[in-house]
Formats: C-alpha cells, sequence, structure tokens
C-alpha cells in the first residue's frame, strides 16, 4: 500500500478535527435550545498570590487597557464567582443562604452577552453584538463600564430564597452579592487584573438591554481588566 503523503494526511486531519469541533458545537447548541456553548478551561486552584496579598493590593481600578481577556481568565473570574466547589452536593464558590444559589451571572464582551452555567462551567450565547456602550449608559455613563473588556453583570431572583426564607430573603440575597463580589474582585487582584464594584445603574434599563425575565433583577456590576 502506498503510503499517504504528509501534507495530505494533515489536510485530512485538519477537516475531520473541523467537523468534529463544529459537530460538538452543534450538539452543545441543540442541548442549550439553539444557544451555542463555550466550554471553559478548568479553574486553578493552586495561585501563587496568597490571600492576604491579594487582600492588601486590591483597589478600584477604573481604567484598562484595549486588552482583551483570555478564556482562561474569564473561566476563573466566573468559578470564582459562582462555581462550584464540591461538585457531590452542588456547592459553589460563593456563601448562600440554605445553598438557594439566588443569583445569576452576564459576561458582557465585545463580540456578546454570555451567561455563565456553574454546573457545566461554560458559557452560554445570551446575546450578540457589543453592548458596553449602552450597558455604560444604563450605568449613568461611567466610562469604566464603557472601556472594560469584560463587565459581570450579577442579577439575583429574588424567589429562589424566599421560598425558604420568606422575608428575610432579600437580606439574605444582598449579603450573597456582596460575597460573590469580594470573591471577584481578590480573583481579578490575584491574575494581575484590575475590577471596581459598580451600583450606580437602572437596573430596569440593564435588564430590558439584557432581554432578563422580569424576576432577575441586576444588583451589581464589575468592570474587569488590565490596568490602564
Amino acid at each position: 500500500m502506498t503510503a499517504m503523503p504528509r501534507s495530505v494526511a494533515l489536510t485530512v486531519l485538519t477537516v475531520v478535527l473541523g467537523a468534529i469541533a463544529t459537530a460538538h458545537a452543534q450538539q452543545s447548541a441543540a442541548q442549550d435550545g439553539g444557544q451555542s456553548r463555550i466550554s471553559l478551561p478548568p479553574p486553578r486552584t493552586d495561585g501563587l498570590v496568597s490571600v492576604e496579598a491579594a487582600i492588601q493590593a486590591r483597589r478600584s481600578i477604573r481604567t484598562f487597557t484595549d486588552e482583551a481577556l483570555t478564556a482562561e481568565q474569564i473561566g476563573q473570574l466566573a468559578w470564582a464567582a459562582q462555581g462550584i466547589t464540591e461538585r457531590s452536593r452542588g456547592l459553589r464558590a460563593t456563601p448562600s443562604a440554605g445553598a438557594t444559589y439566588p443569583l445569576d451571572i452576564y459576561m458582557v464582551t465585545a463580540e456578546g452577552v454570555y451567561s455563565y452555567r456553574p454546573a457545566e462551567h461554560a458559557l452560554v450565547a445570551h446575546r450578540s453584538g457589543d453592548l458596553r456602550e449602552p450597558l455604560a449608559r444604563g450605568a449613568l455613563g461611567q466610562a469604566c463600564v464603557r472601556a472594560a473588556p469584560l463587565v459581570i453583570v450579577v442579577t439575583a431572583v429574588y424567589e429562589r430564597t424566599a421560598g425558604r426564607y420568606g422575608d428575610r430573603a432579600e437580606r439574605y440575597v444582598h449579603i450573597e452579592v456582596g460575597h460573590l463580589g469580594q470573591n471577584v474582585h481578590l480573583q481579578a487582584v490575584a491574575m494581575g487584573l484590575g475590577s471596581v464594584p459598580v451600583g450606580a445603574f437602572d437596573p430596569a434599563a440593564i435588564g430590558e438591554l439584557l432581554n432578563l425575565p422580569r424576576e432577575q433583577v441586576p444588583l451589581y456590576l464589575i468592570p474587569v481588566g488590565h490596568p490602564g
């Protein structure tokens, strides 16, 4: 049998890998109701920056370079916010009253808006296009929201916690969003990134822009990027 030329073999391999990748993407999209899904790299749990050093170094950073974040960086931030840390019980990185987990996060980038799925450690396409400019308008024109390569939008469904805790749920949810924010800010520092907490925005405008369900309330914006 005549051996296949190396150049032809490489071409065939490329075509096969491309077909496999396309099929995997189509399968992922079908599993998410036609929405494309992006599997994120596994998070690291062995960073070189101590908690104490991250606390010492953390500052509110409002100017960023144009450098985009990598999939590894986005995945690490998502994990710090809502990632699974004990799979057998589905427990997450952020403490939650009764493990009711009322919070969801959306990643706003130049390419589009993506929701984070903790169980799969994956992003699902939510809206296409760069919405950072209208997002900044909804945040009272804050330049840091417009300039950051990534803005994490944290939302809450109060009913998830209210079903167990009644009137106390609002307080518990607000405590939880603070836990999440601190996780993200310290994780950003540990990766050499900057972030800033943003609470000045119109929740209704942000919810409409992101096409969120009525029960999903925006509570917190976190612009993240390389310090400018």
